[in-house]
């Protein structure tokens, strides 16, 4: 790909984040701004793939947040170069090429490249096994993205994945403690955070409940007010992590002092006679983090129920 042809996809690129940016800021919609986040990055992606004329016999595949749709401002783009088989040399150049003209028009890719094989034995590790449980085609061949996809169904156990997933949130609360108790808590990853929402999800997701917090509703783990009000706290977070990436210029998710006043005026929360906007959003914070915690504690263990007594979920969340 020529300089020329690069520099005004890079150009492109950064105009076309930074009308994104602008819609957001009117409308303060988050899931309408990571999905069309997401959807304008495969746009750029289908683009160079076939510019590029990559082989038909592999796949472009998006995984973790980007491949559910859910691409952060600043978020790294996670991405699987499916292959049928080992790559020769000629194939390992041309992946180093697109990889090389995916940094230069300014996405920031996160890659792994791997024959079906290979995603099986590292699905071994419960960060790979999630990613890849979340994993979206974007160009390439149908064919074995299907074949990953009906081989990662086979292999998953939903119960072990849900005690690998329940360990790795106690570690990560271990871990995080202390970003809460300096008042800077890291959105995603502090316990009450996003984390402990998709940790809900991914579960769900493995045990064919469905992903969303409605759907969890129709399978009678929460009544359709808790979804509502789950959805409501999924979306403050949402908002607040969106706006501190682009506060920040950075993948930044930790909600750091320098940003909670800038953070307050943007969506309009003012001081009263006793307390600052950054502490009024401070205090809304932690409500929601309160209600996620308890709706995360709740909803595990009704997941639990679910799976290992196979006996239907029969509490509402406010009645326990």
């Amino acid at each position: 790909m020529g300089q020329n042809t690069t520099a005004a996809l890079r150009a492109s690129l950064q105009c076309d984040r930074l009308a994104l940016e602008q819609d957001f800021l009117r409308h303060a919609s988050p899931a309408r701004l990571l999905k069309a986040h997401s959807k304008l990055i495969d746009q750029y992606l289908n683009r160079i793939w076939q510019q590029l004329v990559m082989p038909v016999n592999i796949s472009l595949v998006a995984v973790g947040g980007y491949g559910r749709n859910e691409l952060y401002p600043k978020s790294d783009i996670d991405l699987l170069i499916l292959l049928d088989t080992e790559p020769d040399a000629v194939l390992e150049k041309k992946l180093r090429g697109l990889i090389s003209t995916l940094w230069d028009i300014g996405l920031e890719v996160g890659h792994s490249t791997r024959t079906i094989g290979e995603c099986l034995s590292e699905a071994a590790d419960i960060t790979v096994q999630t990613n890849l449980l979340e994993a979206r085609l974007l160009d390439g061949s149908i064919n074995l993205f299907n074949d990953l996809h009906q081989a990662m169904r086979q292999q998953l156990s939903p119960g072990k994945f849900f005690i690998a997933k329940q360990l790795e949130q106690q570690q990560r609360h271990s871990r995080f403690l202390d970003a809460d108790f300096n008042l800077e808590p890291n959105l995603k990853e502090s316990p009450g955070g996003l984390r402990d929402l998709q940790t809900i999800t991914w579960i769900s997701r493995a045990a064919g409940l469905g992903t969303r917090w409605s759907e969890l509703a129709q399978a009678g783990l929460i009544t359709r007010a808790e979804a509502r009000q789950i959805a409501r706290h999924d979306t403050l977070l949402q908002t607040l992590r969106i706006r501190l990436h682009y506060l920040s210029k950075r993948r930044e998710d930790k909600l750091m002092f320098e940003f909670q006043t800038p953070l307050a005026e943007q969506m309009h929360i003012t001081a009263s006679d006793n307390r600052r906007a950054s502490e009024h959003l401070m205090q809304r914070y932690y409500q929601t983090r309160r209600v996620v915690l308890q709706s995360n504690t709740i909803l595990l263990q009704t997941l639990r129920d679910y799976l290992f007594r196979e006996t239907p979920p029969q509490y509402a969340l406010n009645e326990r």
